[in-house]
């Protein structure tokens, strides 16, 4: 069960003012309870869903024993068998490299060989085919001769090799998969391999989203003295629909209490989440605050981190509300590092975590002041002697393009300072959500 506010607040080591990265997602998890409404839909529309219920395998994968590639399929005892009668060179007993044996069929895959297998006999096999009766191991075909003499099988396989067995995959009644479990190409070709059509999943995470400020316009309107375009909106509904959220554009808002009071009870009325970005920092002209405070609960509003440190987090009737910055850079960091974990959790996922840090050695000088974590924009590559990272240059939180030319976080601990060329750092790599 979801904790409230008012409990979370109660934490000795809870601070709505500046929350360490860690103590904050701590705290977010605690915060959310996730959706229950769940509907049936084609695997095919299930791609990207998450399972609402374990999902029970209803026959064996692979149904029956089979080859695992082109070959002979055969008996390995008369192998053992034929090795015992050693041929002589030199008057020296010799053991034999090949066993030949007498081909009686061919299983294919979808048309089994159904005749018996006797001593010294062999059957072609294709991938995929029924192993005949008391075949038990295959011999891959590069590895075989056939001549007037019949098949020579290599005697140095084990018994079992190249043979896959019945349920080997999934045993009737195990999970398929899990409830809780994102559904990607790989687990609908799964579910098409059971036999499974249709299948019990979450519905979508409904999230609006507005931006605020005066200086904003909608592209394709020319811009004044000051303005700016409106990109955050765009960055965030990429970020949801990469997601697999249901995104709600609400626009852009001036800075007017009113106007922003309408935003938060239209979106409160018909999402589950609400997100927004601008109007949570100390300006005068910043009203997020002002109206969360009004008409919702705050469970805290900055992070100890750069960028993003002016980030709210709380709800708005029933629904989550996560204030963004209204700086670029700063919006897509925040995004990553705590609402896409928060979505997942909404969602129902189980699976989900942050991708885990790496080392790597950074190539160039980078300035940081100790107090805060620092999410610096980098490049990862290989190197001759490991992996190596560069950050995008200037790290402003306006600019955007230090986004699109990374892929990956420098991720810089609140103690760290300045860091030299030659260190070892920690990097996060993007997921698909970038």
């Amino acid at each position: 069960m979801a904790a409230t506010i008012r409990e979370l607040s109660c934490a000795d080591d809870y601070d709505p003012n500046s929350m360490p990265v860690d103590k904050a997602r701590a705290f977010i998890s605690k915060f959310l309870a996730p959706i229950t409404v769940t509907e049936r839909l084609h695997i095919r529309a299930a791609l990207g869903r998450v399972v609402a219920k374990d999902i029970i395998s209803p026959i064996d994968v692979p149904g029956h024993d089979n080859s695992a590639m082109d070959g002979w399929a055969y008996r390995h005892a008369d192998i053992l068998s034929a090795s015992a009668d050693m041929a002589s060179v030199r008057g020296e007993p010799v053991e034999p490299q090949h066993t030949i044996m007498k081909r009686v069929g061919t299983s294919y895959a979808g048309k089994p060989y159904l005749g018996p297998v006797g001593k010294g006999e062999c059957v072609r096999i294709f991938t995929g085919a029924v192993m005949p009766a008391d075949c038990d191991t295959v011999a891959m075909q590069e590895r075989v001769t056939v001549d007037d003499a019949g098949v020579h099988l290599p005697n140095d396989l084990k018994a079992g090799q190249n043979r896959r067995f019945r349920g080997e995959d999934l045993k009737t009644g195990a999970i398929a998969l899990p409830k809780g479990t994102l559904i990607g190409p790989a687990a609908v070709g799964l579910l098409a391999s059971l036999g499974v059509a249709e299948v019990d999943v979450y519905r979508r995470l409904r999230v609006a989203f507005f931006s605020t400020g005066d200086e904003l316009k909608t592209i394709g309107t020319p811009l004044g003295p000051g303005e700016i375009y409106d990109s955050n909106r765009y960055t965030i509904y990429g970020l949801l629909e990469r997601a697999g959220c249901q995104p709600i554009d609400l626009g852009n808002f001036i800075d007017d209490p009113e106007a922003i009071r309408s935003a938060f009870a239209a979106a409160s009325t018909q999402a589950d989440v609400i997100i927004t970005s601008g109007g949570v920092s100390v300006g005068e002209a910043d009203f997020i605050k002002q109206m969360l405070n009004e008409m919702g609960e705050v469970l805290f509003w900055k992070i100890a981190m750069k960028p993003g440190r002016p980030m709210a987090v709380g709800k708005v009737g029933d629904a989550y509300f996560f204030g963004l910055p209204g700086n670029p850079v700063a919006v897509t960091v925040t995004f990553y590092q705590f609402v896409r974990a928060a979505i997942a959790t909404l969602q129902g996922r189980t699976d989900y975590a942050l991708p885990p840090t790496a080392k790597a050695t950074l190539t160039n000088k980078v300035k940081k002041l100790p107090g805060r974590t620092e999410f610096q924009r980098g490049v990862l590559t290989m190197g001759s002697s490991g992996y190596e990272v560069r950050t995008t240059g200037d790290q402003g939180s306006g600019i955007l393009s230090s986004m699109v030319q990374a892929n990956c976080f420098v991720v810089l601990s609140t103690e760290t300072g300045n860091v030299e060329p030659g260190s070892m750092v920690d990097v996060q790599m993007f997921e698909g959500v970038m």
